[in-house]
């Protein structure tokens, strides 16, 4: 796909973004995914996105964050034939799980993964629908770290870039899409 063609589906994303200003509370616009995943047309046009940067990048896993990373994460795998591995909150996964609690705007939460689920050395791309300050990626890294995966990139749909989280992570990263969290 060249870089015309990618920019061309961009925009045709951003155009089928749907904003909700004010939610979830005053001066927050909300930017929901959901529309691109309930249409077909953008909802493969998002995933080959994701596929093709990815194809690249020699991933034997993709890690998807909860929840919409699980949507993204399943299609991509489907995409590339390697398996998906998901990165759930505390008490959703059954087994011996490792854990890593992390800050958030609110308070505090916990993000598991299953022991046995990657390997020590195995390369990871880790996805998610969107990042604002960084704090669930920061975590998945962090957890990633403590059971020896090469985290290769995160790749993230869209981007509040004024929000200043990329010197907070210690990852390459790529975002197809980047707003202004007030724009």
């Amino acid at each position: 796909m060249s870089n015309s063609e990618n920019d061309q589906d961009i925009k045709y994303l951003i155009d089928n973004l749907v904003t909700y200003p004010n939610f979830p509370k005053p001066g927050i616009n909300f930017r929901d995914t959901f529309a691109l995943f309930r249409n077909p047309n953008t909802f493969k046009k998002v995933i080959d996105l994701f596929s093709n940067h990815i194809s690249k990048l020699g991933a034997d896993v993709i890690v998807g964050l909860e929840s919409r990373g699980f949507i993204l994460g399943g299609a991509i795998c489907y995409n590339l034939g390697i398996p998906f591995v998901p990165i759930r909150k505390k008490g959703k996964l059954p087994g011996k799980v490792i854990e890593f609690s992390y800050k958030l705007e609110y308070g505090q939460d916990i993000f598991e993964i299953q022991e046995s689920a990657i390997k020590p050395n195995q390369k990871v791309v880790i996805v998610d629908d969107l990042i604002a300050t960084g704090g669930s990626c920061m975590a998945a890294i962090e957890l990633l770290k403590l059971i020896k995966a090469e985290i290769i990139e995160c790749v993230i749909l869209v981007e509040l870039s004024d929000l200043n989280w990329r010197k907070n992570v210690s990852v390459p990263m790529t975002s197809f899409i980047k707003f202004d969290s007030e724009s």
